[in-house]
């Protein structure tokens, strides 16, 4: 797992949340149950097909409770798994394993189902020139986590958060008063180094936006045939977004009209769960 300095630390963070949330000032169950002195063995397998993502995450959550526990992965993040397949093993402590589990569980169950969804929308297009991309819509506290795993099953991030680029949006050009006014307050005070996109509805925006000449163009909820229309008109001076709605019956479809990025909230916002789980053995 390829994570900053900065990153690393804010995982950290989503972990010790995570096990304060689920352990709380102790697991009553486990501790009344199981002599602290005892080891045992557990495997991590899935029910489903899929693409798996998050198990360098679920190591830390258990090192995190016990750095003396014995963690393997037998297959790498971002790998295609099957059913009954075991993705990891662990020993040790038989409190921290069941400690453990759920908040391991719940990271790797919905990281791997959005890596799974995201390697679909990315089969439909393989051999297309597209880039299949995120949004910000994504769980609080998660996103991190979330455009990894998206990463995983073959998808590219788009903007982290506010911060780190500008995407002028409908609300944005309706308070400046429209896409000029937006774009060149903007301008005067962000780097050189820094794209600007503008988010469209209609042709009328599109032809707005390309005469003060932004960077990157996202076509808001157009239907195919005005996507069409608009990667005519732009004829490649700017990298072209298609996004709304978007579904796997759609995205080959749009696809195929020219566009360069096609974002898809899906990949993170209502995505189903692997059905993955742990045995004690």
């Amino acid at each position: 797992m390829d994570f900053s300095i900065k990153e690393n630390i804010l995982i950290d963070k989503i972990i010790e949340q995570a096990l304060l949330e689920d352990i709380g000032t102790g697991d009553i169950t486990t501790e009344f149950i199981i002599p602290s002195n005892l080891k045992a063995k557990g495997i991590i397998k899935t029910s489903e097909e899929g693409v798996v993502a998050g198990l360098d995450i679920i190591c830390l959550v258990f090192k995190k409770l016990d750095p003396e526990i014995c963690f393997q992965s037998k297959i790498k993040d971002g790998k295609n798994i099957l059913p009954g397949e075991v993705l990891a093993k662990i020993a040790g402590s038989a409190r921290t394993i069941l400690k453990g589990e759920r908040v391991a569980l719940n990271f790797l169950q919905r990281m791997s189902g959005i890596a799974t969804i995201t390697s679909k929308f990315c089969q439909e297009v393989k051999d297309l020139p597209v880039r299949i991309v995120d949004t910000r819509k994504t769980t609080p506290g998660l996103r991190i986590l979330e455009k990894y795993a998206v990463r995983m099953g073959g998808g590219y991030n788009h903007r982290f958060g506010l911060y780190d680029a500008v995407l002028i949006k409908d609300n944005h050009i309706a308070a400046a008063g429209g896409i000029k006014s937006a774009v060149n307050s903007v301008r005067k005070q962000i780097s050189h180094t820094v794209n600007i996109e503008v988010e469209v509805e209609n042709l009328s925006q599109l032809q707005e936006a390309l005469e003060i000449k932004v960077d990157i163009i996202m076509l808001d909820n157009m239907n195919l045939e005005t996507v069409k229309e608009a990667v005519k008109m732009v004829k490649g001076e700017v990298l072209i977004e298609a996004s709304g709605g978007i579904t796997l019956e759609k995205v080959r479809k749009i696809a195929q009209t020219g566009v360069d990025l096609i974002s898809v909230g899906a990949l993170t916002h209502s995505v189903k769960s692997l059905d993955i789980s742990m045995e004690i053995i």
